[in-house]
């Protein structure tokens, strides 16, 4: 079959030549056409190559290249015309990563029918390819990474992540790299490769309403039942705080310095939970304050002992 294309590819251009070479202007479009773009000859002897690249067969490939694009167009959209929105975008990404491997394909394909040595090609460009190989190393990674995000579904668009200390919502899902907002506005690019390499913590996979909690410690004598009263009374108070689950207060320990309690709610976004929590510290203090219990600093009891021995 690749015989018989290198026929067709030689007769079709011979029979076009033919017809250009009777006026002087076909004779100028040849001349441009058979123009040598690239010509050298790769080793010695009985292994030596020659690689010939005219400018024929070089806009023979942006042809082939733009009916390819047109078809993978046409492809894509006849499959994707009845997916929902979010199976559509990410199939858009997986075949953003396909047409290029088709591309490529393609371009070795064409370039083999007429008759260009690609086997040369790559021997001459060995060194090359391995260098560019290992330079785009780490690329490779996030595009492999990036797949699997996507088949997986460990991190979808809108998700509260956080990775390396660092929380965003998830905006975009490329091939490449994640895109996440942080909630001080700031855009966050995540390479893909680091959810193989670190932990991720994904706030919102089971859902977006998530648990929270204040820890507080008060002064040893305070009545605790007052205590739990009034974090609870600051708790419902507060209209970012959903009333069920209901808020809960939990005595954890004795201290060494105060009585440990943690104040538990829940919240139907995490990625402000830092503004209700500031909300609610702001409000406890001001209760304590009002019912004078006291919340303790650490303290340390030191304990000099004298030497009453006599001095001789």
């Amino acid at each position: 079959m690749q015989e018989t294309l290198k026929e067709d590819l030689q007769d079709e251009v011979g029979a076009i030549e033919e017809v250009l070479q009777e006026t002087s202007v076909g004779q100028a479009i040849i001349d441009f056409l058979e123009f040598k773009i690239l010509d050298f000859t790769y080793g010695t002897g009985a292994d030596a190559h020659q690689i010939v690249l005219k400018m024929k067969y070089l806009i023979l490939v942006v042809l082939v290249m733009l009916l390819t694009t047109i078809l993978l167009r046409w492809v894509r959209k006849l499959v994707t015309r009845r997916m929902p929105k979010e199976d559509k975008v990410k199939f858009n990404t997986v075949f953003s990563f396909t047409r290029w491997i088709i591309y490529i394909i393609v371009i070795l394909v064409v370039f083999d029918a007429i008759g260009f040595n690609v086997t040369a090609v790559f021997a001459a460009s060995a060194a090359l390819l391995i260098g560019i190989g290992l330079a785009l190393q780490t690329l490779f990674q996030d595009i492999i990474s990036g797949i699997f995000i996507l088949i997986d579904r460990s991190v979808q668009v809108g998700d509260i992540i956080e990775i390396e200390g660092k929380v965003g919502r998830v905006e975009e899902i490329k091939l490449r790299t994640t895109r996440a907002v942080t909630i001080d506005n700031k855009v966050l690019i995540i390479p893909n490769h680091q959810y193989l390499t670190n932990s991720l913590y994904n706030w919102t996979q089971n859902g977006k309403v998530t648990r929270e909690s204040v820890s507080v410690g008060v002064a040893y004598g305070s009545d605790t039942n007052e205590v739990k009263e009034l974090l609870l009374q600051a708790a419902n108070a507060h209209e970012m705080i959903l009333k069920h689950p209901a808020p809960l207060v939990i005595f954890e320990n004795f201290g060494d310095s105060a009585l440990e309690f943690r104040l538990v709610f829940t919240l139907n976004d995490s990625f402000i939970g830092a503004i209700p929590k500031s909300d609610l510290r702001f409000e406890i203090d001001r209760l304590f304050k009002e019912h004078n219990i006291s919340i303790p600093f650490p303290q340390r009891d030191i304990h000099i002992k004298s030497n009453n021995s006599n001095i001789k």
